[in-house]
């Protein structure tokens, strides 16, 4: 068996490395057209961060895992093809904003249908809207070379920070196909694979655009979750209720249960604001424009939440942060991972700047250069210093803005960076990451989200 994957980015990457890892007699190739990525994985700083990441890559790097930028030669020699690029939110045309930007798909799809090399299952790893798969089916449908081709749809569904735990032990693996003889052989071929190490139980078959579906659904209802604790966290502070124990009580309810229902300067990464506005424009475009508001009020909240964390900075620093310095812990839009797509903490730090606040920035596993980029600014900068770590990020500020949950922050000696801090001090917990007891014993005027 030969599997391809074209797309060597955050599921891709992960995904190929961990079937490599645990298929032994399955040879593996990720392909990519960037020979900078494709030197990463070929590395030990992979381009993407994430827990046990590496080991798994090195378990099998070299022996059936491999990397390359020679696409068309690996296309031709595999039985199965994973189409796993990018498919950002349209920024022109019909859509722009809100529909999914299938042209990485497509061009997928005709060099599939160019290469040839016999019959093949191409499968779509990618997110992508419902009906897609009739699209790749057109174009290899009419490539008149002769061969047959299956289109399987297999959502991912990794949370960063946990991917390699997710593809070891997942909730489920779904795989949609026709309903002919040749897709259903297609699919228990697919199937196959990931039995090697996952119980056949949670591997769940449906057609193919019930399975696009459900990995838009998954996403807009996590998203959903945060947003509805974040709407609640607003009136918590307005009458004193403590979010945390109202997300404690209605958590106990097994009807409800307690997971996604942390409050927080609200939901970052590529997928959740993505597929939640693809989705939108779904409804919109079959005729459902009520659905569509629905969905769309999810995003909004979620730029509520983040414009009413920074109007709370504001009013406690008495509406002027010009000239200060204020200490950005965190940038990733969570933790265990490098991935800063769609960050809280882009919004945040470019509305400080734009109220003249000068701002250093410590993330442990961001780049410099993804965070310059993320803000719009060049190297030189003089209102962002990105620091080495957390002491020299907080040394001479007036605030502590803390952005991503990352376990480190919660042992560092608050007491001595209060030493060093001017005075009075203020600490934004945008996370409710951190123990307030030992931050309000350090000196911090203390703000959470959801309690007053």
């Amino acid at each position: 068996m030969k599997i391809c994957c074209i797309g060597a980015g955050y599921v891709g990457g992960p995904t190929m490395a961990m079937i490599a890892k645990q298929c032994e007699s399955t040879m593996v190739t990720v392909v990519d057209l960037n020979q900078d990525r494709i030197d990463e994985w070929n590395s030990d700083k992979l381009p993407v961060y994430e827990p046990g990441l590496l080991e798994t890559v090195k378990s099998a790097r070299g022996k059936n895992l491999f990397f390359t930028t020679d696409i068309d030669q690996t296309i031709k020699d595999s039985d199965i093809i994973f189409i796993s690029v990018n498919t950002p939110t349209k920024d022109y045309g019909e859509g722009k904003g809100r529909s999914a930007d299938l042209k990485y798909i497509e061009s997928c799809a005709r060099n599939i249908a160019k290469v040839g090399g016999g019959d093949k299952i191409v499968v779509e790893k990618s997110t992508v809207p419902v009906r897609t798969a009739q699209m790749v089916k057109e174009i290899l449908s009419s490539a008149d070379n002769g061969y047959s081709y299956q289109i399987l749809s297999n959502p991912e569904f990794l949370a960063e920070g946990t991917a390699i735990a997710d593809l070891e032990n997942p909730d489920r693996v779904l795989i949609g196909g026709e309903t002919t003889e040749a897709g259903q052989q297609a699919v228990e071929k697919l199937a196959n694979i990931y039995a090697q190490w996952i119980d056949r139980e949670k591997i769940i078959t449906t057609n193919l655009w019930s399975s696009e579906l459900s990995k838009l659904t998954a996403n807009a209802f996590l998203a959903q979750r945060i947003s509805s604790i974040n709407a609640i966290s607003a009136l918590c502070e307005a009458t004193g209720a403590d979010v945390d124990e109202v997300a404690n009580a209605i958590g106990t309810d097994s009807r409800i249960g307690p997971k996604f229902l942390k409050s927080s300067v609200g939901f970052g990464g590529s997928c959740f604001q993505k597929d939640i506005l693809n989705l939108s424009y779904l409804c919109q475009h079959f005729g459902l424009p009520e659905v569509a508001d629905y969905w769309n009020q999810v995003v909004q909240m979620n730029e509520h939440q983040k414009n009413r964390f920074f109007q709370r900075i504001m009013e406690a620093m008495f509406n002027t942060i010009s000239g200060k310095n204020l200490a950005i812990l965190g940038f990733a839009f969570k933790k265990d991972t490098n991935d800063a797509r769609e960050s809280p903490a882009i919004s945040i730090c470019k509305k400080l700047l734009e109220e003249c606040a000068h701002l250093k920035i410590y993330d442990p596993e961001v780049s410099k250069l993804s965070i310059l980029n993320s803000l719009g600014i060049k190297e030189g900068d003089k209102r962002v210093h990105i620091c080495n770590n957390a002491e020299e990020a907080t040394n001479e500020t007036h605030a502590i803005v803390l952005l991503t949950e990352w376990d480190e922050f919660r042992e560092l000696n608050y007491e001595n960076i209060f030493s060093q801090m001017q005075k009075p001090a203020y600490f934004f917990d945008g996370r409710n990451h951190i123990d307030p007891t030992i931050i309000k014993e350090a000196g911090f005027r203390l703000f959470r989200i959801g309690k007053n």
